[in-house]
């Protein structure tokens, strides 16, 4: 039972006793049950006699009936002052012995209490544009890019940019090859950027056949340390050259891919744009919002959370601050305390609220959400198999689901205000903070 408690804000700080003919009756339940699994020589389990099993196991079983106790008291505290903890409680056992009364402490941090959120007060701007022409055509454009075929050209064909050149190359620093600088009939897209900086450049006009020198520098901030800022060589063979050949803009490319005709490809694109126009507009309304809860709202903070959101955006700077781009980054220390407060602010109010307003993520929109992250990338299957074996990442997106859906479920009470908007504005920050 505790004796005494100590409050400061979310902190609390308490001292307790655990009688010792309460913790002994602990600690024989459990030595009962280490006697019904025990392997004692002379007895069979659960026949061995308690001196024996006390002799055995008692110290260990006196210190687990003193945390089975104090977790015990902690629960009912946390039911009769009906508060939520902010992370586990620091104990610390102050005296312990064998038969005799147990002195603790116990540290923790609550949660606050959420204040009644007035969200009718607030006024969200909805941003609409409209899908110009211009984008379809870009998109039917890049449809008939995805769908080209790559002819092989003849022997007085010259490279362009765009073009698939089948290469061998070897690369010499000095007069070293250096490791990893070859490759056989190596497929290289002129113009893709795939290569060191002016390589690909020094193909074009090249013809079949040609046996050739190329001379780079590779970038200061080049991943291969010893090769950064060096000058090499390349000794270069054109194998192939193949042409990317587009297919017509006609029905017959609708029906490729799987529409009736050029008309409903066409709605089509228009649909899927309009759809990343409004999810565009609803993640401004969600960062406009958040802005109003972090500015409106006011909340003491459990401090052990702002450490804890402190320390991990320090060890993720750290962890960055060796690359070449990062180094003349500097940590900000009043603002970056200052944005783990609001992360973690913004965090308690759509928890609680989502809590009490019954926001829940359901399977469904998790295998949703992971569809439509691998849609994103050619091979799909890797990234169904990254969250299949990443549970931590599983957590992150369902964290990031239910914030999303509060936050919409947020927007219906609250005033908006539409405004129309050309549709490069709704794309220049469109991420959740």
């Amino acid at each position: 039972m505790f004796k005494k408690e100590k409050i400061k804000d979310l902190h609390y700080s308490v001292t307790g006793v655990l009688p010792a003919a309460e913790t002994q009756k602990m600690a024989n339940e459990i030595l009962k049950e280490h006697g019904a699994k025990a392997k004692i020589a002379g007895f069979r389990p659960g026949h061995v006699p308690m001196d024996i099993l006390r002799a055995r196991y008692g110290k260990g079983a006196w210190a687990d009936a003193v945390d089975k106790l104090m977790n015990a008291d902690m629960d009912a505290f946390v039911r009769d002052k009906k508060i939520k903890l902010a992370g586990a409680p620091r104990a610390d056992v102050i005296k312990v012995a064998l038969g005799e009364d147990t002195e603790y402490s116990l540290e923790f941090d609550v949660l606050p209490t959420l204040p009644h959120l007035d969200l009718e007060k607030f006024t969200i701007v909805k941003k609409t544009a409209a899908v110009p022409e211009s984008e379809i055509v870009k998109s039917l454009e890049n449809l008939r890019k995805s769908r080209a075929q790559a002819e092989k050209q003849p022997a007085d064909y010259r490279a362009a940019i765009g073009d698939v050149a089948v290469i061998d190359f070897k690369g010499f620093v000095g007069n070293e090859a250096f490791a990893g600088g070859e490759a056989k009939h190596h497929h290289l897209i002129l113009g893709s950027g795939s290569f060191i900086p002016g390589f690909e450049e020094k193909l074009i006009g090249r013809k079949v056949g040609e046996k050739f020198d190329i001379t780079v520098k590779f970038p200061k901030d080049y991943h291969a340390a010893e090769l950064a800022g060096k000058d090499a060589r390349f000794q270069v063979e054109i194998h192939e050259l193949r042409h990317h050949l587009l297919p017509e803009l006609n029905d017959q490319l609708a029906k490729d891919v799987g529409l009736t005709d050029l008309a409903a490809l066409r709605d089509h694109i228009k649909k899927i744009l309009e759809e990343q126009y409004m999810e565009a507009s609803a993640r401004d309304m969600r960062n406009e919002l958040l802005d109003i809860l972090a500015d409106k709202v006011k909340l003491d903070l459990p401090e052990n959370l702002v450490a804890q959101e402190y320390d991990m955006a320090r060890a993720e700077f750290d962890e960055h601050a060796g690359h070449a781009h990062a180094k003349d980054q500097k940590w900000d220390d009043k603002k970056e305390r200052k944005e783990a407060e609001r992360r973690v602010k913004l965090g308690l109010i759509l928890a609680e609220w989502g809590e009490q307003n019954g926001i829940g993520v359901e399977n469904g929109d998790i295998q949703r959400a992971v569809w439509a992250e691998a849609s994103r990338y050619p091979d799909p299957q890797q990234v169904f198999a990254y969250y299949n074996q990443n549970p931590n990442a599983l957590s992150m997106m369902r964290g990031m689901l239910f914030e999303q859906k509060a936050l919409d479920a947020m927007i219906t009470h609250t005033k908006t205000k539409e405004k129309t908007v050309k549709p490069e504005e709704l794309f220049k920050q469109t991420d959740v903070k």
